[in-house]
């Protein structure tokens, strides 16, 4: 086993004063591993990073063009969103088009992250609900599927025909058998791989409009859907939405809870993955921008690529201080 490597560094002054360690994976259309850092079979959850496979069934299955789903509610169904309007109200609308409510899903309420959304709630003296969830337009796709399968309202539970549905999947397009799984925050299962595995799934995420099989037209259908509306995967302000805005729909990027970050380049037909040891998302943000920048699909100067691959590290007067940045072996890498 190989240990993991420094990704991202914080520098004060002339010191290096901190670093982050983690592991990195770009694999071709075949799966192969074309360059990695660190462990590329170190075992991770994915989190968050993998809706777009947790998506999948709901696709593939026919259960969303019975549904007459838009590319907006596939894009709401691969998303963790900032709980803002544009995605609160579409998630109450597909809700009631099920002819279901907020109690029905299982992913519990959650603060929006959302500065307007958060202060209307704290005026109001309301608690949130679950469809300000980060993971409420996953939960809805998941809604939608089990209407389909004719299957009950415990969606999230493991033996639920929706999970095993997703778990088929998953193993499928990462190419392993699950060892395990774990109960993620918005208590959907996470089931296990590796960072090898999970870039294998993105690299077939990136190649599969050049295939037509059921699974892969799918996987297209919800690549296209969170290019073309990365407002809805993530949100305003967001590592997710300005990257891929700054790529102009050409990648799609996904970010996760604990340090995961991945991206499809469905031009190069490559997949890209990443885990942070010590789970910091301003390391991941760093790292996934710098392999990105050294792949040529986003512009080094670009706004959006320096904000995440080497802002600077604010005092509390504002004062650059010193600077957050991509280590040098990934920043030299390419």
């Amino acid at each position: 086993m190989t240990n993991p490597v420094p990704l991202a560094e914080i520098w004060r002054a002339d010191l290096l004063e901190s670093l982050h360690l983690g592991h990195a994976v770009v694999c071709d259309a075949a799966g192969d591993i074309v360059q990695a850092w660190g462990d590329p079979e170190a075992l991770i959850y994915p989190r968050s990073s993998c809706k777009m496979i947790q998506a999948l069934p709901l696709v593939s299955s026919g259960a969303a063009r019975a549904r007459g789903l838009s590319s907006e509610q596939l894009a709401l169904a691969c998303a963790s969103h900032n709980g803002a309007a544009i995605h609160t109200d579409r998630v109450n609308a597909w809700l009631a088009d099920l002819g279901l409510g907020d109690d029905d899903l299982r992913c519990g309420p959650q603060m929006p992250d959302d500065r307007d959304a958060r202060y209307g709630l704290i005026r109001a003296d309301a608690a949130p609900c679950q469809c300000h969830n980060n993971c409420s337009g996953k939960h809805c796709g998941f809604l939608t599927l089990s209407q389909h399968l004719g299957a009950g309202p415990e969606y999230v539970e493991i033996d639920h025909p929706v999970q095993q549905a997703v778990r088929t999947a998953f193993e499928e397009v990462t190419g392993l058998t699950s060892p395990g799984y774990g109960i993620d925050g918005c208590s959907a299962p996470n089931f296990q791989t590796t960072l090898h595995g999970l870039a294998r799934a993105m690299s077939w995420f990136a190649s599969a409009a050049a295939r037509s099989d059921a699974q892969s037209v799918a996987g297209a259908a919800l690549v296209d859907a969170m290019r073309a509306h990365p407002d809805l995967v993530a949100g305003e302000g967001r590592a997710c939405t300005e990257l891929m805005r700054a790529m102009e729909g050409r990648v799609a990027v996904k970010t996760g809870a604990e340090g995961v970050f991945v991206a499809i380049l469905p031009e190069q037909k490559l997949g890209i993955a990443l885990k942070i040891a010590d789970g910091a998302t301003r390391a991941s943000e760093a790292a996934i921008t710098a392999i990105l920048v050294g792949l040529g699909v986003l512009e080094a100067d670009h706004p959006a690529a320096i904000k995440r691959m080497a802002p600077p590290l604010l005092n509390r007067r504002n004062i650059a201080v010193g600077q957050i940045r991509a280590a040098a072996g990934l920043r030299g890498a390419f």
